[in-house]
C-alpha cells in the first residue's frame, strides 16, 4: 500500500504543515507513466490523508494499479472530461482536507521532499495557492527544456495583485501539472470554472489574487514534466490560449496581454539555444511565428465556425459543450 496508516497520522503531518492534504491524480491510461510515478509517490516523506484518482475510463491497468497503492479511485466518461470542471468534483469530494494537491500522470516527483515543500508554503496564511518547479524530462529536447528552466527558474517567489503591474499576466501564471490549493481560497475564489478551454488554473489563480490571497511557487519542490511538441501542437496550444484570452476578457483587463512576456521568452530561447543547440535557431524562429499566428486565430475564433474550431484546437471535446457559440456557425 501506498499509505501506512499507521504510520501517517494526522499529528505526524501537522508537525510540517498543520493541514491535511489530499492528493489528486487525473488519469487516462497512464500505465507507461506509472512505472515512473508510482516509486516516486512511494518514496515521498510527506503522504497524503486522502489519494484520489479521477479516471476517464481507462483501458488499460490504470485503475487496478493505483487501487492496489491505496488510491480511491473514481471513474467517469471520457467524454465528460473536463479540466476545470473534474478538478472541482475532486475539490468537492475531497471536503475533510485544508490543501488539495493536483498532479497530472505525467510529472514525476523528482526527490522525496517534493510533496512536503509544496504543502510546507502554506505555512504562510496568507497563501492561497503554490505550484512547484517543473524541471524538464530526461528525454526532453533543447527546445522543450528551454521552456521548463524559463517558466520555473530556480528561485521561490511570493506573488499578489500588487506584482501585476510589474509582472504582467506572469502574476497569475501556475500549472495544475503540480500544484496545490489552500481549499478555502479556492471555494472563496469561485472554484475552478467549468468548460474553459484550458488554464483552469490561471483563471481560478487570478480570481483568488482578486480576492486578496498570495500565490506561491515553490522552486524546492520539484516534479520532471515537459512536452517535446510538434510546431503543429504547438500552434493548436496558442490557438487555445487564443481563445481563452478571448472568452475570458478580464485576464486581459486584470493584468495585461502576453505580448511583453512572449518578447522575453523569445529572447531567453535564442540565448539558450545559442549555446546548447544553434542548429534549432531556425526551427525556433518559425515555431515563434506559428505560435503568433495560432493565438491570433484564437482570438478570432467567435467569428469561426464551430467545426473549424473544433479541427484546429488541441482540445477538441471543448467545442461540443460550449456554451456560449461563435458569432458565426
Amino acid at each position: 500500500m501506498l499509505f501506512d496508516r499507521a504510520a501517517l497520522s494526522l499529528e505526524a503531518m501537522a508537525t510540517v504543515s498543520g493541514d491535511r492534504f489530499g492528493l489528486v491524480i487525473p488519469t487516462l491510461n497512464a500505465g507507461a507513466d506509472l512505472d515512473r510515478l508510482v516509486p516516486a509517490l512511494r518514496s515521498q516523506s510527506l503522504r497524503p490523508s486522502k489519494f484520489l484518482v479521477i479516471d476517464s475510463s481507462s483501458t488499460d491497468d490504470t485503475v487496478a494499479r493505483l487501487e492496489a497503492i491505496g488510491a480511491e479511485v473514481q471513474v467517469i466518461d471520457r467524454r465528460t472530461f473536463d479540466h476545470g470542471g473534474t478538478r472541482q468534483r475532486a475539490v468537492e469530494t475531497l471536503v475533510e482536507t485544508d490543501i488539495v494537491v493536483f498532479l497530472t500522470q505525467d510529472a514525476v516527483p523528482a526527490d522525496p521532499n517534493t510533496l512536503q515543500n509544496l504543502v510546507g508554503a502554506f505555512q504562510n496564511p496568507s497563501v492561497g495557492a503554490a505550484y512547484g518547479r517543473q524541471l524538464p524530462a530526461p528525454n526532453a529536447t533543447p527546445i522543450a527544456a528551454h521552456a521548463r528552466l524559463f517558466n520555473y527558474p530556480r528561485s521561490s517567489e511570493l506573488r499578489s495583485m500588487a506584482d501585476a503591474n510589474r509582472l504582467g499576466i506572469k502574476t497569475a501564471f501556475c500549472s495544475n501539472s503540480f500544484a496545490a490549493y489552500r481549499r478555502k481560497a479556492l471555494l472563496e475564489a469561485g472554484g475552478f470554472p467549468a468548460h474553459a478551454i484550458l488554464s483552469e488554473d490561471m483563471l481560478v489563480v487570478a480570481a483568488m489574487l482578486a480576492k486578496g490571497w498570495d500565490i506561491m511557487y515553490v522552486a524546492s519542490a520539484q516534479v520532471y514534466h515537459s512536452h517535446n511538441y510538434t510546431m503543429d501542437k504547438e500552434f493548436r496550444r496558442y490557438f487555445d490560449i487564443g481563445v481563452l484570452h478571448g472568452t475570458h476578457p478580464e485576464i486581459i483587463a486584470r493584468f495585461g496581454t502576453p505580448a511583453g512576456e512572449g518578447w522575453r521568452f523569445l529572447h531567453s530561447e535564442l540565448g539558450y539555444l545559442s549555446r546548447a543547440a544553434p542548429f534549432l535557431i531556425p526551427n525556433a524562429l518559425v515555431r515563434t511565428v506559428s505560435k503568433y499566428l495560432g493565438y491570433r486565430l484564437g482570438r478570432l475564433a467567435s467569428y469561426l465556425p464551430t467545426a473549424f474550431n473544433r479541427r484546429i484546437s488541441m482540445n477538441p471535446g471543448y467545442w461540443r459543450q460550449r456554451t456560449i457559440l461563435p458569432r458565426w456557425r
